[in-house]
């Protein structure tokens, strides 16, 4: 079935006046949204008949609610050029606000499906490799607690890692200490991170303070962005030898083994350093930085129930770490 298109209507400039940044008394309410999603069918498939194909409906459907939108509106959006149609001026700027409302409506479906539903089957969550274990931990035992048949996708990610699946879509949460274009994070905890090395390495038996150059000697222990497309370096980088590894975990062996040196947070060499299998390195300025991490949801008001537990456990757990952590050394100093 062929339709042309033949715009008849006469648009009288005393009814409507269009610009390029305004139509002035169009009354929105009488054009369905139904109407809007079939004219942006036809102009993202290039015409009424391939437009019909993709929504399922037929071009006469398609042609005729086009046409009454012109005519509830009084602009013409749609023009004819040879075969084809192509939106008119008016039609750009109308379809243009226009889809910011059929992408509401999506969002606003989706939302509605999500409580109709109730609970999630699954949560993916990623979580930076610096964020304390012990935190870690806790908050994944107390959402089990509360949420035993919740499955749970743990990705432990590195730099970029995490921001690439939020910005993929491919995590409800996200622990990082990288910022997140386009999306607001709430500060979750601060990690420092200390150069530390074997106490038999060369750099130690220096016997004195240390400097970079000193640093760029030997072998530094770093662990590789996990981003597929967007990886990128951090810190310190100026090693003549470097091992770059995928896990924090693996640096930590390599460390104890005496393979090296690296910045590592202090979460997670508290225990090495307590029994000395690791000890700091005497660098007057550069051994210690500090990472905020933050809390990121990918699109707080669509999670579920499930995802604002893990979340509101991570917070409750990193609370819990630090009490114990302060009273800890409180308890050392004493």
């Amino acid at each position: 079935m062929t339709v042309s298109w033949h715009s008849s209507h006469v648009f009288s400039n005393n009814k409507r006046i269009v610009s390029l940044y305004c139509v002035e008394e169009i009354e929105m309410s009488r054009v369905t949204l139904s109407q809007w999603q079939m004219l942006a069918a036809v102009v993202d498939h290039g015409g009424f008949a391939r437009a019909a194909e993709a929504v399922h409906k037929s071009p006469s459907t398609l042609n005729h609610a086009v046409h009454k939108l012109e005519e509830q509106l009084g602009v013409q959006v749609l023009e004819p050029i040879g075969r084809q149609v192509r939106l008119t001026e008016a039609g750009e700027l109308l379809l243009r606000r226009a889809r910011q409302l059929i992408e509401s409506a999506a969002s606003l479906e989706d939302v509605a499906t999500r409580l109709a539903a109730g609970l999630e089957a699954e949560i993916v969550v990623a979580i930076d490799q610096v964020f304390p274990t012990g935190a870690q931990a806790k908050a994944l035992e107390r959402f089990s607690e509360t949420y035993p048949q919740v499955r749970v996708q743990l990705h432990e990610s590195v730099l970029n890692g995490g921001i690439e699946m939020l910005y993929d879509g491919r995590a409800d949460l996200v622990v990082s200490g990288i910022e997140a274009q386009g999306f607001l994070g709430e500060p979750l905890v601060t990690v420092r991170f200390v150069a530390v090395a074997h106490p038999q390495h060369a750099l130690h038996q220096l016997g004195r303070s240390l400097d970079l150059r000193d640093l760029a000697q030997h072998r530094q222990l770093v662990v590789r962005d996990s981003a597929l497309r967007q990886s990128t370096n951090a810190g310190w980088l100026k090693a003549e030898q470097r091992w770059t590894v995928t896990h924090l975990n693996t640096s930590l062996d390599m460390l104890r083994r005496g393979l090296g040196f690296a910045w590592m947070p202090e979460t997670r060499i508290g225990e090495e350093l307590k029994n000395g299998q690791l000890k700091v390195l005497p660098l007057p300025a550069g051994g210690l930085r500090e990472v905020p991490i933050q809390l990121i949801f990918r699109d707080r008001d669509r999670a579920g129930p499930a995802a604002h537990a893990m979340a509101a456990a991570l917070k409750q757990a990193v609370i819990s770490e630090c009490a114990q952590h302060d009273s800890t050394h409180s308890n050392e100093k004493a």
